[in-house]
């Protein structure tokens, strides 16, 4: 049998775990229970997908979220891996085919929405199967004191004793109180599970609040910075999606909505134009995201103030889950505020609650909401504040949110001493990049699926500065597994080794350029654009850089920012 690092990098194309994933792995192969919190992007699914690749048996997981199901079934089919997924998207004979084929054990890995888990023709088909594991994703789902309670994840622990031997259990959620931690393990009836929290921290994200006078105005000058770019806009109604949507396609953008009021066939159909890159800007009430595998999502704008931190953080998190940097941004207004208060007194009794919960309930959500508001004002560091909330620790300046940048403004001196110099990396050579993603998207076309299921940007940025010509060197780009080198490999090899290999130095030198000049790097372009947009002086910026002003203007001209 192939071990878990062979496992990773035949299928998942990565030599080394995230942190935290290699403790739950052994933990499920040990056949001990787990409980995973881990961030958006920190890879949960790895978590279970390894040892499900590992064990005898088959390995159902229990998710809520039809679009996430369908993203990773593509995914593991892209891989090499027989999965599949039961859900209300199914017409009755493709799920009656499906459940034909589960039975003889045709697949490997099999997502269920959780309402499913008491149909009787499920039951029949998990009481027969050999399930060595569940896994429970959205674990937050079974706590009515999380954001996203949902009653029917309050039956898998029911439809788990209807079998007739207990597999191993494990449960993943990205946001979780302690008392929502101690919910899922009570609920879920897991057996001293290996519990792992990696921290809520995403450093390749940047936070930002502002209050402007005008958010329209404000929004359309962030989208036309970001020209090309895909994002989510969030709105609190279904009106104010509508009124936005109209007034960014008004401006040019390319930009779809998505809210409940609209037809689940006009919703899919606009959900799957984002997906596919057909429109880069999705405007959306928080009935959009959960679930969305985009890895490529570079900014997430809040257009109105959430109830409380903890759809702010999933929602936000929805950005840079590829690892690249990405920007979130909240534009708060006071009237925001009253909206939020509309929702917490208009929400339906949950039938669940004696009147007593209810009353804590509520309690419950309006010091959320003070939470919440608290974070849109406070002066100091937003990602330490966002942190706290969580229960986890950070330190007072993290560089890479508004309010951080705003103290750099204020003390510019103090500014140049305390920025370390980023870690050099080879420039990332544009025209190579896209010639890439011309393939990238032939490729997708042919399968039928998104374009970051064949490859993500950032395998495609890693193989930009790597420069493989060989199979063996293509390996080791990240995210390459030899499954996707057999297939696609040759077709990538071919673009780099016809590409012309100068460097970006030495076009710049043959141009006339002394050795004087340095290429930007994607991080450093990202941090000029982070300073500008939060109001850091042309002067000052060229300080921090150690570049000329001219420089800075040019670079931001190139990057669609005017001063």
């Amino acid at each position: 049998m192939a071990d878990k690092y062979e496992i990773l990098k035949r299928y998942y194309g990565y030599s080394a775990f995230r942190e935290g994933q290699e403790t739950l792995i052994d933990g499920l192969l040990e056949n001990r229970d787990v409980l995973g919190i881990m961030p958006t992007g920190a890879g949960k699914s790895l978590c279970y997908q390894v040892p499900a690749l590992m064990k005898d048996g088959i390995t159902l997981v229990i998710s809520p979220l039809i679009s996430l199901m369908k993203d990773q079934v593509s995914a593991l089919v892209q891989q090499g891996i027989r999965g599949a997924y039961l859900n209300r998207s199914l017409t009755e004979r493709q799920y009656a085919k499906a459940l034909q084929n589960a039975a003889q054990g045709i697949y490997k890995i099999i997502y269920v929405a959780p309402e499913r888990l008491e149909s009787s023709s499920f039951l029949h088909f998990a009481t027969h199967a050999d399930i060595s594991m569940v896994a429970v994703d959205e674990a937050h789902c079974v706590s009515q004191w999380g954001q996203d309670f949902r009653p029917s994840y309050l039956n898998i622990a029911k439809f788990l004793g209807s079998l007739p031997y207990r597999p191993v259990i494990g449960a993943f959620t990205a946001t979780a109180t302690e008392q929502v931690r101690s919910d899922i393990v009570k609920l879920l009836q897991l057996q001293q599970p290996v519990m792992v929290t990696t921290g809520f921290d995403r450093p390749n994200l940047f936070f930002s609040v502002m209050q402007p006078k005008d958010k329209m105005s404000q929004l359309i000058d962030l989208l036309r910075s970001r020209q090309g770019q895909s994002g989510i806009v969030y709105c609190s109604s279904r009106k104010r999606v509508e009124e936005v949507c109209a007034a960014l396609n008004g401006s040019g953008f390319s930009a779809t909505r998505y809210h409940a009021g609209l037809e689940p066939g006009e919703r899919a159909q606009n959900q799957d134009d984002f997906v596919f890159d057909r429109c880069k800007v999705m405007v959306a009430t928080n009935a959009f995201g959960m679930g969305i595998d985009k890895s490529d999502v570079r900014f997430v704008i809040h257009y109105n103030m959430p109830k409380n931190l903890e759809n702010y953080y999933q929602e936000a998190g929805r950005a840079g889950r590829d690892g690249e940097n990405a920007d979130c941004f909240l534009l708060y207004g006071k009237e925001d505020e009253a909206t939020c208060r509309y929702f917490i007194d208009h929400t339906e009794p949950n039938e669940q609650m004696t009147a007593e919960e209810q009353a804590l309930f509520r309690k419950k959500e309006e010091e959320r909401l003070r939470q919440m508001i608290a974070y849109c004002k406070t002066k100091d560091c937003l990602r330490g504040y966002m942190l706290g909330y969580f229960g986890d620790s950070h330190g007072n300046d993290c560089e890479n949110c508004s309010t951080c940048i705003e103290k750099k403004q204020r003390a510019v001196r103090r500014l140049a001493q305390r920025i370390l110099p980023q870690k050099p990396q080879a420039p990332v050579d544009n025209e190579l990049l896209q010639a890439l993603k011309v393939v990238r998207l032939s490729f997708a076309k042919r399968a039928g699926v998104p374009a970051y299921v064949i490859f993500t940007d950032a395998t495609l940025i890693d193989m930009c500065r790597t420069r493989p010509v060989t199979a063996q060197q293509l390996l080791s780009v990240s995210g390459m597994s030899r499954t996707k080198c057999d297939k696609y490999g040759e077709a990538f090899l071919r673009v780099i080794r016809e590409y012309n290999p100068q460097s970006q130095r030495d076009k710049m030198q043959a141009k006339g350029f002394d050795g004087a000049y340095t290429p930007w790097t994607e991080e450093e372009a990202a941090r000029l654009k982070r300073e500008y947009a939060s109001g850091l002086s042309v002067k000052r910026i060229a300080e921090s850089h150690g570049r000329t002003p001219g420089a800075i203007r040019s670079r931001l001209k190139k990057e669609g920012m005017t001063e």
